[in-house]
């Protein structure tokens, strides 16, 4: 028997402080915990039913992300996301976007295009019923499945910790239906070029869309 198949057949198991990462930032993607709001750690810990120890693993561990701030006598917060922070990641979500959709154009199966059709579908679904609840959790499915496609591991997890900036930023400034719904045709060009297997035009759209949502959201008052 192999390494391989042995490890495969044991259970993941997380640890405390693992397991107060994961509620934390889950809370903080979905707004629960929004930004500027403080982190009471005993109470998190008492409803975790866990010590502050592991708290305290997880709270250093967001903060090494950027997602939370410790201050000295004011205790530790949701890391606030400001326009000039946001300019930052649309520039990088530019540049990396652009070349994810070009490394999945390079190698698009028919998997994916199912995959992004059906994120599609759904977000039509909800701007047509009039929702838009859902629509930030299903653009975040759409990019990382082109994230994933690329091949590159570095390249997923930077596309998750952008969407995740970019989520938390919503919250605040949340984006509007006429918004959500040039999102949707900017992905429809997106997936165009990987159906013809243009690695340039996906790239090109990708990057297009990009801008286009920086335009929308974080543009320079003038």
């Amino acid at each position: 028997m192999t390494q391989k198949s042995w490890a495969s057949r044991l259970p993941v198991v997380k640890s405390k402080a693992e397991m107060a990462y994961d509620n934390l930032r889950q809370a903080i993607a979905g707004g629960e915990l929004r930004p500027g709001e403080r982190i009471n750690m005993d109470e998190l810990a008492r409803n975790l039913g866990v010590s502050k120890i592991p708290i305290r693993e997880a709270i250093k561990r967001l903060e090494s992300e950027g997602l939370v701030t410790s201050q000295m006598h004011s205790g530790v917060a949701v890391t606030q996301v400001d326009k000039t922070e946001m300019r930052g990641v649309f520039l990088a979500r530019e540049a990396i976007e652009g070349l994810v959709a070009k490394l999945a154009a390079e190698r698009a199966s028919d998997g994916l295009l199912a995959t992004l059709e059906e994120v599609q579908t759904k977000m039509r679904a909800e701007l047509a019923a009039g929702a838009t609840e859902q629509l930030p959790e299903l653009n975040s499915d759409f990019h990382r499945a082109l994230s994933e496609a690329s091949g590159y591991r570095i390249l997923a997890e930077l596309t998750e910790q952008l969407l995740l900036t970019i989520r938390r930023f919503r919250i605040a400034s949340p984006v509007d239906t006429q918004n959500w719904e040039a999102v949707v045709e900017e992905h429809d060009a997106i997936i165009e070029a990987l159906r013809l297997g243009d690695p340039a035009g996906a790239a090109a759209a990708a990057q297009a869309h990009t801008i286009s949502q920086a335009g929308h959201e974080v543009a320079e008052e003038r």
